[in-house]
């Protein structure tokens, strides 16, 4: 069952739009930016900050250890179903990995159970990010509506405002995020608990198609007007998902908190080779 959680309407408290990320989404790293172009991404930092206010959900489940499978089955095993397939908290559209070995019924792949809720999150990456968690946490954040009005806003005026604005909008979702984040570090440290970092749908291989039961699980739709595309993208497009696990001794460290190690996108990153990332 849903143990605890937070919700907040009023604005993720703390979060500031960290101007120096938003210049790195446009691909400036440590460059002299001319004063010109520096002074108009200035009026469109503070419009983005005085215009949005981010808002924020998240709960701490307890893990249903009956339904959850640390391990993948035996190569030739057949007839183990999906634990989403089945019991009373079986909701429509299982956020199963794509391909025919993991269709619904076909559940020959490692998945973590929560209880009080139909999410079942699915694949390796997960399974190792959440091994040894004695609870798991799921946050969303989210720019809101407003955010899509006023980058269209700016959008329609020019392209290189629309572009900067846009840039401004992801910084600022990120610093929620990272608010959110310290919240949920903050409450298991006063649980005695320690946390690892975010861990995100379309990281490695836990699918984007949990999207919609992760945002089912925290009422998101209703309580944040976050929704989910027929292709599994949220809107507002200025919204973050994501999954921390809780731990009665510290995570493991290393690879193990290295998001670049599971990401599929690693090889061609351009942020990578200019020697930063996407996660802080």
């Amino acid at each position: 069952m849903v143990r605890y959680g937070r919700l907040g309407v009023a604005g993720a408290p703390g979060a500031r739009l960290d101007r120096s990320e938003a210049l790195r989404y446009l691909g400036y790293t440590g460059q002299q930016v001319d004063q010109a172009l520096l002074t108009r991404f200035n009026r469109l930092a503070d419009e983005c900050e005085k215009a949005i206010k981010p808002s924020f959900a998240w709960s701490v489940f307890d893990i249903d250890e009956k339904r959850t499978r640390w391990e993948a089955p035996e190569p030739g095993a057949t007839g183990t179903l999906n634990a989403c397939d089945t019991g009373p908290n079986a909701v429509e559209g299982c956020s199963a990995v794509s391909g025919p070995e993991a269709e619904c019924g076909n559940g020959l792949v490692r998945q973590m159970a929560l209880e009080g809720c139909g999410l079942v999150l699915e694949g390796n990456s997960i399974a190792e990010h959440l091994r040894g968690a004695c609870k798991v946490a799921l946050m969303a954040c989210t720019l809101g509506a407003v955010s899509e009005r006023e980058m269209r806003k700016h959008e329609a005026i020019s392209v290189a405002d629309g572009v900067m604005f846009g840039s401004c909008c992801s910084a600022f979702v990120e610093a929620a995020a990272n608010v959110t984040e310290g919240l949920i570090v903050g409450f298991a440290h006063d649980m005695g608990l320690t946390t690892n970092w975010r861990f995100s749908p379309g990281y490695g291989d836990l699918p984007l198609s949990a999207q919609p039961a992760l945002l089912k699980a925290l009422d998101a739709s209703r309580r944040l007007g976050i929704a989910v595309t027929s292709t599994n993208m949220l809107v507002p497009v200025k919204s973050v998902t994501a999954v921390l696990g809780l731990f009665e001794k510290p995570a493991d460290g290393g690879e193990a908190r290295d998001a670049c190690a599971i990401c599929r996108l690693r090889d061609g990153c351009e942020l990578r080779k200019r020697g930063v990332t996407c996660h802080g």
